[in-house]
Protein backbone atom coordinates (compact mmCIF):
# COMPACT_ATOMS: atom_id res chain seq x y z
CA UNK A 1 0.00 0.00 0.00
CA UNK A 2 1.08 3.77 -0.87
CA UNK A 3 2.29 5.77 2.26
CA UNK A 4 1.12 9.35 1.74
CA UNK A 5 1.46 12.39 4.01
CA UNK A 6 -0.75 15.32 4.54
CA UNK A 7 0.91 18.32 4.98
CA UNK A 8 -0.11 21.87 7.02
CA UNK A 9 3.02 23.34 7.00
CA UNK A 10 4.46 25.82 8.79
CA UNK A 11 3.19 29.68 8.71
CA UNK A 12 4.88 32.46 10.23
CA UNK A 13 3.62 36.07 10.51
CA UNK A 14 3.97 38.73 8.68
CA UNK A 15 5.53 42.14 9.78
CA UNK A 16 2.85 44.43 7.41
CA UNK A 17 0.22 41.81 7.12
CA UNK A 18 -0.38 40.46 10.55
CA UNK A 19 -3.90 41.96 11.04
CA UNK A 20 -5.32 41.36 7.21
CA UNK A 21 -9.02 39.66 7.20
CA UNK A 22 -7.14 38.37 3.87
CA UNK A 23 -5.56 35.74 6.53
CA UNK A 24 -8.79 34.12 7.30
CA UNK A 25 -9.35 32.23 3.10
CA UNK A 26 -5.84 32.17 2.89
CA UNK A 27 -4.70 30.01 5.70
CA UNK A 28 -7.98 27.43 5.07
CA UNK A 29 -7.90 25.89 7.95
CA UNK A 30 -9.83 22.82 7.16
CA UNK A 31 -8.35 21.41 3.55
CA UNK A 32 -5.83 19.37 4.82
CA UNK A 33 -7.90 17.98 6.67
CA UNK A 34 -10.27 17.04 3.99
CA UNK A 35 -7.32 16.28 1.93
CA UNK A 36 -6.11 13.79 4.07
CA UNK A 37 -9.40 11.98 5.00
CA UNK A 38 -9.88 11.53 0.75
CA UNK A 39 -6.90 9.88 0.52
CA UNK A 40 -7.53 7.67 3.76
CA UNK A 41 -10.87 6.78 2.46
CA UNK A 42 -9.47 5.53 -0.95
CA UNK A 43 -7.42 3.24 0.69
CA UNK A 44 -3.91 4.62 0.99
CA UNK A 45 -1.60 4.32 4.07
CA UNK A 46 -2.37 8.12 4.99
CA UNK A 47 -0.83 10.57 7.34
CA UNK A 48 -1.98 13.87 8.27
CA UNK A 49 1.00 16.12 9.93
CA UNK A 50 0.12 19.75 11.15
CA UNK A 51 3.34 21.76 11.33
CA UNK A 52 0.55 24.70 11.55
CA UNK A 53 -1.40 24.03 14.58
CA UNK A 54 1.91 21.97 16.27
CA UNK A 55 3.39 25.42 15.68
CA UNK A 56 6.58 23.09 13.96
CA UNK A 57 9.52 25.11 12.56
CA UNK A 58 10.31 24.39 9.12
CA UNK A 59 13.37 22.00 9.83
CA UNK A 60 11.28 19.69 12.30
CA UNK A 61 9.09 19.73 9.38
CA UNK A 62 11.55 18.40 6.87
CA UNK A 63 12.82 15.85 9.39
CA UNK A 64 9.27 14.28 10.00
CA UNK A 65 8.95 14.50 6.37
CA UNK A 66 12.61 12.50 5.78
CA UNK A 67 11.37 10.01 8.56
CA UNK A 68 8.06 8.96 7.22
CA UNK A 69 9.88 9.03 3.63
CA UNK A 70 5.97 8.94 1.68
CA UNK A 71 5.45 8.23 -1.60
CA UNK A 72 3.34 10.94 -2.48
CA UNK A 73 3.34 14.38 -0.29
CA UNK A 74 0.45 16.94 -0.68
CA UNK A 75 0.73 19.71 0.80
CA UNK A 76 -2.01 22.69 1.45
CA UNK A 77 0.52 25.44 0.36
CA UNK A 78 -0.82 28.91 1.68
CA UNK A 79 1.04 32.06 0.95
CA UNK A 80 2.20 33.79 4.43
CA UNK A 81 3.38 37.00 2.25
CA UNK A 82 6.64 38.00 2.48
CA UNK A 83 7.80 34.88 4.37
CA UNK A 84 6.58 32.49 1.31
CA UNK A 85 10.09 32.05 0.15
CA UNK A 86 10.88 30.03 3.43
CA UNK A 87 8.09 27.33 1.99
CA UNK A 88 9.95 27.04 -1.58
CA UNK A 89 13.46 26.46 -0.36
CA UNK A 90 11.88 23.75 2.57
CA UNK A 91 10.33 22.33 -0.69
CA UNK A 92 14.39 22.15 -2.22
CA UNK A 93 16.07 20.92 1.09
CA UNK A 94 13.27 18.01 1.05
CA UNK A 95 14.91 17.35 -2.49
CA UNK A 96 18.67 17.92 -1.50
CA UNK A 97 18.87 15.46 1.24
CA UNK A 98 17.52 12.85 -0.40
CA UNK A 99 13.51 12.80 -0.57
CA UNK A 100 12.24 11.00 -3.59
CA UNK A 101 8.72 11.23 -3.41
CA UNK A 102 6.18 12.84 -5.51
CA UNK A 103 5.61 16.72 -4.43
CA UNK A 104 1.84 18.14 -4.68
CA UNK A 105 0.87 21.36 -4.16
CA UNK A 106 -2.76 22.16 -3.19
CA UNK A 107 -5.41 25.14 -2.08
CA UNK A 108 -5.74 28.89 -2.39
CA UNK A 109 -2.50 29.87 -3.38
CA UNK A 110 -0.84 27.43 -5.93
CA UNK A 111 -4.08 27.17 -7.67
CA UNK A 112 -3.98 30.58 -8.19
CA UNK A 113 -0.85 30.87 -9.78
CA UNK A 114 0.12 27.16 -10.78
CA UNK A 115 1.49 28.13 -13.67
CA UNK A 116 3.90 30.38 -12.10
CA UNK A 117 5.15 27.96 -9.56
CA UNK A 118 5.64 25.25 -11.74
CA UNK A 119 7.73 27.48 -14.10
CA UNK A 120 9.86 28.24 -11.54
CA UNK A 121 10.39 25.89 -9.06
CA UNK A 122 11.22 22.16 -10.13
CA UNK A 123 10.89 20.61 -6.48
CA UNK A 124 7.60 20.80 -7.14
CA UNK A 125 6.02 17.78 -9.25
CA UNK A 126 1.91 18.95 -9.68
CA UNK A 127 -0.75 21.20 -8.78
CA UNK A 128 -3.87 20.32 -8.08
CA UNK A 129 -5.76 23.14 -9.65
CA UNK A 130 -9.29 24.14 -7.84
CA UNK A 131 -10.99 21.61 -5.47
CA UNK A 132 -8.62 18.81 -4.92
CA UNK A 133 -10.06 15.96 -3.11
CA UNK A 134 -10.41 13.80 -6.62
CA UNK A 135 -7.76 14.89 -7.84
CA UNK A 136 -5.73 13.97 -5.03
CA UNK A 137 -6.72 10.53 -4.86
CA UNK A 138 -6.68 9.86 -9.20
CA UNK A 139 -2.59 11.29 -8.45
CA UNK A 140 -2.30 8.52 -6.14
CA UNK A 141 -4.14 6.28 -7.97
CA UNK A 142 -2.13 6.91 -10.80
CA UNK A 143 1.26 6.66 -9.08
CA UNK A 144 0.23 3.79 -7.15
CA UNK A 145 -0.08 1.61 -10.82
CA UNK A 146 2.40 3.77 -12.42
CA UNK A 147 0.21 4.74 -15.07
CA UNK A 148 0.95 8.21 -16.52
CA UNK A 149 -0.16 10.99 -13.40
CA UNK A 150 0.10 14.26 -16.86
CA UNK A 151 -3.88 12.76 -17.85
CA UNK A 152 -5.31 13.53 -14.48
CA UNK A 153 -8.16 15.48 -14.56
CA UNK A 154 -7.31 18.58 -12.49
CA UNK A 155 -3.73 18.28 -12.41
CA UNK A 156 -0.93 20.61 -13.59
CA UNK A 157 2.26 19.52 -13.64
CA UNK A 158 5.97 20.15 -15.01
CA UNK A 159 5.14 18.42 -18.03
CA UNK A 160 1.58 19.62 -18.64
CA UNK A 161 1.60 23.64 -17.44
CA UNK A 162 -0.06 25.76 -20.54
CA UNK A 163 -2.23 28.11 -18.45
CA UNK A 164 -5.70 27.77 -19.60
CA UNK A 165 -5.46 24.12 -21.10
CA UNK A 166 -5.00 22.57 -17.77
CA UNK A 167 -8.00 20.15 -17.55
CA UNK A 168 -9.14 21.41 -15.06
CA UNK A 169 -12.01 19.42 -13.04
CA UNK A 170 -15.48 20.22 -12.50
CA UNK A 171 -16.23 20.49 -8.83
CA UNK A 172 -18.45 18.04 -6.78
CA UNK A 173 -21.84 18.13 -7.46
CA UNK A 174 -22.66 17.13 -4.03
CA UNK A 175 -20.47 18.12 -1.02
CA UNK A 176 -21.99 15.52 0.90
CA UNK A 177 -20.11 13.17 -0.97
CA UNK A 178 -16.57 14.16 0.98
CA UNK A 179 -15.32 12.59 3.76
CA UNK A 180 -15.62 14.21 6.94
CA UNK A 181 -12.26 16.09 7.27
CA UNK A 182 -9.21 14.79 9.97
CA UNK A 183 -8.34 17.44 12.52
CA UNK A 184 -5.31 17.07 14.22
CA UNK A 185 -6.83 18.81 17.31
CA UNK A 186 -10.37 19.00 19.07
CA UNK A 187 -9.32 21.80 21.18
CA UNK A 188 -11.13 25.39 22.22
CA UNK A 189 -13.30 26.23 19.03
CA UNK A 190 -13.18 23.76 15.97
CA UNK A 191 -14.02 24.65 12.13
CA UNK A 192 -16.72 23.08 10.40
CA UNK A 193 -17.43 23.58 6.21
CA UNK A 194 -21.34 23.37 6.08
CA UNK A 195 -21.03 24.79 1.76
CA UNK A 196 -18.24 25.63 -0.70
CA UNK A 197 -18.04 28.57 -2.67
CA UNK A 198 -19.78 32.03 -2.76
CA UNK A 199 -23.09 32.94 -4.68
CA UNK A 200 -21.10 35.91 -4.99
CA UNK A 201 -17.91 37.48 -7.01
CA UNK A 202 -16.83 40.52 -5.08
CA UNK A 203 -13.94 41.78 -6.88
CA UNK A 204 -11.38 41.07 -4.00
CA UNK A 205 -12.16 37.14 -3.10
CA UNK A 206 -10.11 34.20 -4.33
CA UNK A 207 -13.00 31.97 -3.28
CA UNK A 208 -14.64 32.14 -6.46
CA UNK A 209 -12.01 31.84 -8.51
CA UNK A 210 -10.38 29.29 -6.49
CA UNK A 211 -14.18 26.65 -7.11
CA UNK A 212 -15.33 28.48 -10.54
CA UNK A 213 -14.44 31.29 -12.18
CA UNK A 214 -16.91 32.95 -10.41
CA UNK A 215 -20.23 32.91 -8.60
CA UNK A 216 -21.02 28.90 -7.71
CA UNK A 217 -22.45 27.74 -4.14
CA UNK A 218 -23.19 24.49 -2.83
CA UNK A 219 -24.37 23.67 0.34
CA UNK A 220 -24.20 20.41 2.18
CA UNK A 221 -27.64 18.96 3.56
CA UNK A 222 -28.23 19.53 6.93
CA UNK A 223 -28.54 15.97 8.24
CA UNK A 224 -25.23 15.94 7.02
CA UNK A 225 -23.67 18.55 8.72
CA UNK A 226 -25.55 18.01 11.78
CA UNK A 227 -24.12 14.29 11.86
CA UNK A 228 -20.45 15.49 11.77
CA UNK A 229 -20.88 18.00 14.47
CA UNK A 230 -23.03 15.39 16.71
CA UNK A 231 -19.58 13.05 16.15
CA UNK A 232 -17.75 16.09 17.57
CA UNK A 233 -19.93 16.65 19.95
CA UNK A 234 -19.29 13.12 21.44
CA UNK A 235 -15.50 13.54 21.41
CA UNK A 236 -16.12 16.80 23.75
CA UNK A 237 -16.69 19.47 21.54
CA UNK A 238 -18.24 22.47 22.22
CA UNK A 239 -17.69 25.43 20.39
CA UNK A 240 -17.47 25.48 16.53
CA UNK A 241 -17.43 27.83 13.60
CA UNK A 242 -18.24 27.76 10.27
CA UNK A 243 -15.61 29.03 8.39
CA UNK A 244 -18.08 29.23 5.23
CA UNK A 245 -17.24 32.50 3.48
CA UNK A 246 -21.96 32.83 2.97
CA UNK A 247 -23.18 30.27 5.73
CA UNK A 248 -26.91 31.44 4.94
CA UNK A 249 -26.44 30.72 1.37
CA UNK A 250 -28.49 32.33 -1.36
CA UNK A 251 -32.60 32.80 -1.59
CA UNK A 252 -35.59 31.19 -0.20
CA UNK A 253 -33.42 27.64 -0.39
CA UNK A 254 -30.62 28.79 1.61
CA UNK A 255 -33.09 30.14 4.59
CA UNK A 256 -34.85 27.28 4.18
CA UNK A 257 -31.87 24.80 4.16
CA UNK A 258 -30.37 26.83 7.89
CA UNK A 259 -33.62 26.78 9.69
CA UNK A 260 -33.48 22.98 9.01
CA UNK A 261 -30.11 22.74 10.47
CA UNK A 262 -30.74 24.62 12.85
CA UNK A 263 -33.89 22.43 14.41
CA UNK A 264 -31.18 19.92 14.33
CA UNK A 265 -28.30 21.36 16.17
CA UNK A 266 -30.26 22.84 18.66
CA UNK A 267 -30.65 20.06 21.05
CA UNK A 268 -26.85 19.42 20.89
CA UNK A 269 -26.28 22.00 23.17
CA UNK A 270 -23.21 23.97 21.79
CA UNK A 271 -21.67 27.45 20.90
CA UNK A 272 -20.84 28.72 17.07
CA UNK A 273 -19.77 31.49 15.12
CA UNK A 274 -20.24 31.98 11.32
CA UNK A 275 -19.62 34.52 8.15
CA UNK A 276 -22.71 35.53 6.06
CA UNK A 277 -23.98 38.76 4.09
CA UNK A 278 -26.16 41.22 5.28
CA UNK A 279 -28.69 40.56 2.62
CA UNK A 280 -29.12 37.25 4.32
CA UNK A 281 -30.16 38.04 7.79
CA UNK A 282 -33.85 38.23 9.37
CA UNK A 283 -35.52 38.35 12.30
CA UNK A 284 -36.73 34.74 11.97
CA UNK A 285 -32.86 33.51 10.94
CA UNK A 286 -31.58 35.44 14.22
CA UNK A 287 -33.97 34.19 16.56
CA UNK A 288 -33.44 30.69 15.55
CA UNK A 289 -29.80 31.22 15.17
CA UNK A 290 -29.39 32.37 18.74
CA UNK A 291 -31.57 29.60 19.97
CA UNK A 292 -29.24 27.12 18.68
CA UNK A 293 -26.52 28.67 20.43
CA UNK A 294 -25.15 31.32 17.80
CA UNK A 295 -22.66 34.07 19.54
CA UNK A 296 -20.60 35.06 17.39
CA UNK A 297 -20.60 36.96 13.73
CA UNK A 298 -18.10 37.84 11.08
CA UNK A 299 -20.31 39.91 8.31
CA UNK A 300 -18.66 41.61 5.23
CA UNK A 301 -19.93 45.34 4.96
CA UNK A 302 -17.03 46.64 3.08
CA UNK A 303 -17.85 50.10 2.97
CA UNK A 304 -19.94 53.19 3.68
CA UNK A 305 -19.84 54.48 -0.49
CA UNK A 306 -22.40 53.29 -2.15
CA UNK A 307 -19.47 53.99 -4.91
CA UNK A 308 -17.18 51.82 -3.71
CA UNK A 309 -19.99 49.20 -3.07
CA UNK A 310 -20.25 48.83 -6.37
CA UNK A 311 -16.83 48.91 -8.02
CA UNK A 312 -15.98 46.12 -5.49
CA UNK A 313 -18.83 44.45 -7.25
CA UNK A 314 -20.46 44.14 -3.48
CA UNK A 315 -23.95 43.71 -4.88
CA UNK A 316 -24.93 45.23 -1.44
CA UNK A 317 -26.07 48.55 -0.19
CA UNK A 318 -24.73 50.80 2.71
CA UNK A 319 -27.86 50.95 4.33
CA UNK A 320 -29.01 47.19 3.79
CA UNK A 321 -25.63 46.98 6.29
CA UNK A 322 -26.95 49.38 8.94
CA UNK A 323 -30.09 47.72 9.16
CA UNK A 324 -28.20 43.89 9.49
CA UNK A 325 -25.72 45.80 12.19
CA UNK A 326 -29.12 46.92 14.00
CA UNK A 327 -30.37 43.60 13.62
CA UNK A 328 -28.00 41.89 14.96
CA UNK A 329 -28.26 43.64 17.98
CA UNK A 330 -31.61 43.33 18.87
CA UNK A 331 -31.25 39.69 19.26
CA UNK A 332 -28.18 40.21 21.43
CA UNK A 333 -25.04 39.69 19.05
CA UNK A 334 -22.36 42.63 18.57
CA UNK A 335 -21.38 41.71 14.61
CA UNK A 336 -17.77 41.81 13.61
CA UNK A 337 -17.32 43.70 10.61
CA UNK A 338 -15.27 43.13 7.07
CA UNK A 339 -14.80 46.31 6.23
CA UNK A 340 -12.08 48.53 3.82
CA UNK A 341 -10.95 51.63 4.73
CA UNK A 342 -8.81 52.46 1.43
CA UNK A 343 -9.17 50.96 -1.70
CA UNK A 344 -7.15 52.02 -4.89
CA UNK A 345 -10.59 53.61 -6.52
CA UNK A 346 -11.75 55.42 -3.75
CA UNK A 347 -11.97 59.43 -2.99
CA UNK A 348 -11.25 61.44 0.05
CA UNK A 349 -15.38 62.15 0.18
CA UNK A 350 -15.41 57.94 -0.28
CA UNK A 351 -13.10 58.28 3.42
CA UNK A 352 -15.33 60.52 4.68
CA UNK A 353 -18.70 58.34 4.26
CA UNK A 354 -16.82 55.28 5.39
CA UNK A 355 -16.00 57.10 8.41
CA UNK A 356 -20.11 58.27 9.04
CA UNK A 357 -21.00 54.86 8.50
CA UNK A 358 -18.61 53.57 11.43
CA UNK A 359 -19.78 56.30 13.64
CA UNK A 360 -23.34 56.07 12.55
CA UNK A 361 -23.50 52.80 13.45
CA UNK A 362 -21.30 53.09 17.03
CA UNK A 363 -18.29 50.85 15.73
CA UNK A 364 -15.51 52.97 16.75
CA UNK A 365 -15.56 52.43 20.47
CA UNK A 366 -13.77 49.71 21.27
CA UNK A 367 -9.94 50.01 20.39
CA UNK A 368 -9.63 46.54 18.65
CA UNK A 369 -12.43 47.10 16.51
CA UNK A 370 -11.72 50.53 15.53
CA UNK A 371 -7.96 50.05 14.69
CA UNK A 372 -8.61 47.11 12.46
CA UNK A 373 -11.97 48.99 11.00
CA UNK A 374 -9.96 52.10 10.07
CA UNK A 375 -6.51 50.66 8.68
CA UNK A 376 -7.46 47.47 6.33
CA UNK A 377 -6.69 48.15 2.73
CA UNK A 378 -7.94 46.36 -0.57
CA UNK A 379 -5.76 43.93 -1.06
CA UNK A 380 -5.36 42.74 -4.93
CA UNK A 381 -4.63 38.64 -5.17
CA UNK A 382 -3.79 37.08 -8.31
CA UNK A 383 -6.92 35.26 -10.16
CA UNK A 384 -9.15 37.47 -8.47
CA UNK A 385 -11.52 39.70 -11.55
CA UNK A 386 -9.59 42.71 -9.32
CA UNK A 387 -6.35 41.65 -9.86
CA UNK A 388 -7.10 41.18 -13.60
CA UNK A 389 -9.26 44.29 -13.85
CA UNK A 390 -6.35 46.51 -12.63
CA UNK A 391 -4.06 44.33 -14.65
CA UNK A 392 -5.64 45.11 -17.88
CA UNK A 393 -6.00 48.95 -16.99
CA UNK A 394 -2.50 49.04 -16.66
CA UNK A 395 -2.52 49.95 -12.72
CA UNK A 396 -1.22 46.86 -11.23
CA UNK A 397 2.47 46.01 -10.64
CA UNK A 398 2.85 42.41 -9.77
CA UNK A 399 4.88 42.11 -6.15
CA UNK A 400 5.41 39.11 -3.64
CA UNK A 401 6.26 36.21 -4.93
CA UNK A 402 5.23 34.64 -8.26
CA UNK A 403 3.15 37.99 -8.51
CA UNK A 404 0.33 37.01 -6.14
CA UNK A 405 0.09 40.26 -4.75
CA UNK A 406 -0.80 43.28 -6.59
CA UNK A 407 0.32 47.21 -5.91
CA UNK A 408 -2.28 49.25 -7.58
CA UNK A 409 -2.00 53.05 -8.49
CA UNK A 410 -4.46 55.15 -6.10
CA UNK A 411 -6.94 57.15 -8.25
CA UNK A 412 -6.98 60.13 -5.86
CA UNK A 413 -3.65 60.58 -4.23
CA UNK A 414 -4.81 61.71 -1.33
CA UNK A 415 -6.21 58.37 -0.19
CA UNK A 416 -2.50 57.55 -0.45
CA UNK A 417 -1.31 59.83 2.01
CA UNK A 418 -4.16 59.27 4.35
CA UNK A 419 -4.01 55.63 4.36
CA UNK A 420 -0.28 55.44 5.04
CA UNK A 421 -0.40 57.24 7.86
CA UNK A 422 -3.77 56.15 9.13
CA UNK A 423 -2.23 52.36 8.69
CA UNK A 424 1.04 53.32 10.53
CA UNK A 425 -0.92 54.49 13.32
CA UNK A 426 -3.36 51.95 14.23
CA UNK A 427 -0.35 48.92 13.48
CA UNK A 428 1.15 50.84 16.36
CA UNK A 429 -1.42 50.55 18.51
CA UNK A 430 -2.30 46.79 17.68
CA UNK A 431 1.29 45.76 18.14
CA UNK A 432 1.12 47.16 21.52
CA UNK A 433 -2.23 45.29 21.59
CA UNK A 434 -0.25 42.21 21.58
CA UNK A 435 2.77 43.21 24.19
CA UNK A 436 2.26 41.84 27.72
CA UNK A 437 3.97 44.72 29.29
CA UNK A 438 1.58 47.29 27.47
CA UNK A 439 -1.43 49.24 29.13
CA UNK A 440 -3.06 48.10 25.85
CA UNK A 441 -2.35 44.43 26.02
CA UNK A 442 -5.58 42.95 24.71
CA UNK A 443 -6.02 40.17 27.89
CA UNK A 444 -5.66 43.17 30.46
CA UNK A 445 -6.23 46.56 29.01
CA UNK A 446 -6.25 49.55 30.91
CA UNK A 447 -9.86 50.46 29.92
CA UNK A 448 -9.07 54.50 30.59
CA UNK A 449 -5.85 54.26 28.17
CA UNK A 450 -7.84 52.16 25.51
CA UNK A 451 -10.35 54.53 25.60
CA UNK A 452 -7.81 57.23 25.33
CA UNK A 453 -5.87 56.11 22.50
CA UNK A 454 -9.31 55.10 20.49
CA UNK A 455 -10.94 58.70 20.83
CA UNK A 456 -6.60 59.69 19.23
CA UNK A 457 -7.32 57.34 16.55
CA UNK A 458 -10.31 58.42 15.33
CA UNK A 459 -9.52 62.31 16.49
CA UNK A 460 -6.67 61.54 13.93
CA UNK A 461 -7.92 60.62 11.23
CA UNK A 462 -10.76 63.56 10.62
CA UNK A 463 -7.02 65.63 11.25
CA UNK A 464 -5.78 64.19 8.78
CA UNK A 465 -8.80 63.96 6.18
CA UNK A 466 -9.14 67.83 6.97
CA UNK A 467 -5.75 68.62 6.27
CA UNK A 468 -5.58 66.80 2.88
CA UNK A 469 -8.74 68.15 1.83
CA UNK A 470 -7.56 71.92 2.75
CA UNK A 471 -3.35 71.65 1.59
CA UNK A 472 -3.30 68.23 -0.21
CA UNK A 473 -0.66 65.39 0.34
CA UNK A 474 2.11 67.03 1.04
CA UNK A 475 4.27 66.38 3.90
CA UNK A 476 7.41 63.78 4.75
CA UNK A 477 5.92 60.51 5.72
CA UNK A 478 8.78 59.81 8.10
CA UNK A 479 8.24 62.82 10.07
CA UNK A 480 4.97 62.12 10.34
CA UNK A 481 4.98 58.69 11.18
CA UNK A 482 7.64 59.86 14.38
CA UNK A 483 5.21 62.39 15.06
CA UNK A 484 2.10 59.94 15.35
CA UNK A 485 4.35 57.62 17.13
CA UNK A 486 5.24 60.16 19.87
CA UNK A 487 2.01 61.14 20.48
CA UNK A 488 0.54 57.19 20.69
CA UNK A 489 3.70 57.44 23.22
CA UNK A 490 2.99 59.44 25.39
CA UNK A 491 -0.72 58.40 25.79
CA UNK A 492 0.72 54.85 26.87
CA UNK A 493 3.34 56.56 29.53
CA UNK A 494 0.82 58.49 30.76
CA UNK A 495 -0.74 55.65 32.61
Amino acid sequence: MMKVVVLEHPRMPSIKRFNDIANTPLWSCLMGGYAAAALDVAGFETRFMDGAQGFWSFQETKEKILRAAPSLLCINAVYFWEHTISFFEFLDDLKKEGFTGHINLFGFFPTLVYGEILENWQAVDSVAVGEFEHTLVDLAKSLEQGKPFQEVEGLASQGNITVGKIPVRRPEKNPDDFTFPWRASLEGTVAVLASRGCYNHCSFCPVPSFYNQGPLWRGRTPENIALEMAQLVEKGVKKFYFVDPNFIGPGRQGKKRVLDLLQRIEPLNIAFGMETRPADLDDEILEKLTAAGFNSLLMGIESGSEKVLGNLNKRSAAQEGAGAIALCRAHGIEPEIGFLMFVPDSSVADLRANMAFLMENNLLDILERTANLMCHCQIVLAGTSGYTAFEQTNRLEKSGLFGFEGEVTFLDPGVEWMSRRVVFACHTVLRAMSEKTSPLYWDMPDIAVSKKVNDYLVDLFFRLLDRVETRGPEDNLFDMEKGIFQEISVLLESV
